[in-house]
């Protein structure tokens, strides 16, 4: 129920933003109301005090990818971590000859608008297709990498579908080359921990995904043996994080974001299993209406489907169900524009699927009032013509 007792749509939608939880809103309500100091204070100690906190939580959300406190930055998020990611490598491709990326076509705008931006600079960027699959292969992506080839970036986890991508593999191969592996893990951390803890060169994490607030993210810049990644600095102006991310450290949203990684931790096979449990209910129901899956089920995240319901508009449908359920088209980042989507595009899907995508994605302990027969209903009702 919402504010004055009124029924409120089941939030369908945790890819684009999850609900930050109370006792991780207590850790942020605490350090911004009695532990308020300045990490970069070093005069007294309530900068003190900021500092150990923020390198504790530093080391924990490092240790969930087997990375070291030192290879890990804050950030505001995976937008920046990306954009920190791949243009903080240009200069250093520019430097060695070597202009050449490799992606996929069906990357968060995080990732695809830097790369546009490098290409406006002289870089060649091979854009792969995935297939009706919604994965890209491992092997596709190895046979168009080159001696001259600076960087390979490919999502965790896409945001539209829930196919997770091989990066596990991909970090395995390409560390006996010198290709670097990025990795936008906004939709994967805290959901699929085993394939971040390969040796990936870097990972872009965004808090607002695993239950931190909006504003926070990381990321992980992993050394290879001694060597240390060639970044170097987008942004200017205080040299916080290791001179790549300047600025004060927001330490409320640090710390928020490490105790909802803590949840994350703790309670990963309980939320792995219930994710599973919603899932098979819910396709259960759908099973009285008309619809295609998108995307590979066989690597797919438990908590995300993405369909396109037959005979039914997208756009009418959201509209038809809003006291029910709250979905989306697709990327909260996109969804204002109603354009096609452009993964199920790059997957070559029929015209009807494209236009037609409805992505579903849940917490399983916020989804305990979820009516998936009157969901159901409602939706075959309108394919029949009726509603």
């Amino acid at each position: 129920m919402g504010e004055g007792g009124h029924a409120v749509a089941t939030y369908l939608d945790v890819a684009a933003t999850t609900r930050v939880e109370r006792r991780v809103a207590d850790v942020v309500l605490h350090w911004m109301t009695v532990e308020f100091g300045n990490a970069g204070s070093r005069t007294h100690e309530y900068g003190a005090r900021a500092k150990k906190a923020v390198h504790e939580a530093r080391e924990f959300i490092a240790g969930t990818v087997k990375a070291k406190s030192d290879e890990l930055i804050f950030t505001s998020g995976a937008t920046e971590s990306n954009n920190i990611a791949l243009l903080g490598l240009a200069a250093h491709g520019e430097e060695t000859g070597r202009r050449h990326i490799v992606t996929s076509a069906i990357e968060h705008k995080a990732v695809l608008e830097p790369l546009e931006h490098l290409e406006g600079r002289g870089f060649e960027v091979d854009y792969l297709e995935p297939g009706p699959r919604g994965r890209v292969s491992a092997e596709a992506v190895m046979e168009r990498v080159r001696p001259d080839t600076l960087l390979v970036s490919l999502m965790h986890v896409n945001n539209e579908t829930g196919i997770i991508q091989p990066v596990a593999e991909l970090a395995e191969r390409l560390r006996k080359t010198s290709t670097f592996l990025h990795v936008d893990a906004a939709q994967g951390y805290g959901k699929v921990p085993e394939d971040l803890r390969a040796p990936i060169d870097l990972i872009s994490i965004s808090g607002h995904k695993v239950g931190a607030p909006k504003g926070v993210g990381a990321l992980v810049i992993r050394r290879r043996g001694w060597d240390r990644n060639p970044l170097r600095p987008i942004m200017f102006g205080g040299g916080q994080e290791r001179k790549l991310r300047p600025g004060t450290l927001p330490v409320p949203l640090i710390m928020g974001f490490a105790e909802a990684a803590k949840v994350a931790v703790a309670e990963h096979d309980r939320w792995l299993r219930e994710s599973r449990r919603v899932r098979e209910k819910l396709l259960s129901a759908l099973g009285k209406t008309r619809f295609h899956l998108n995307g590979d089920q066989a690597h797919a995240v438990p908590h995300i489907i993405n369909l396109s319901f037959q005979d039914v508009d997208a756009e009418r449908l959201i509209v038809r169900l809003k006291d029910q359920v709250a979905v989306a088209t697709g990327s909260a980042c996109t969804s204002a524009s109603y354009t096609a989507s452009h993964v199920l595009t790059a997957m070559k899907l029929p015209d009807e699927v494209v236009t037609n995508g409805l992505r579903l994605s849940w917490h399983p302990g916020q989804v305990m009032d979820l009516d998936v027969d009157r969901l159901a209903e409602t939706i075959a009702a309108m394919q029949s013509g009726m509603a």
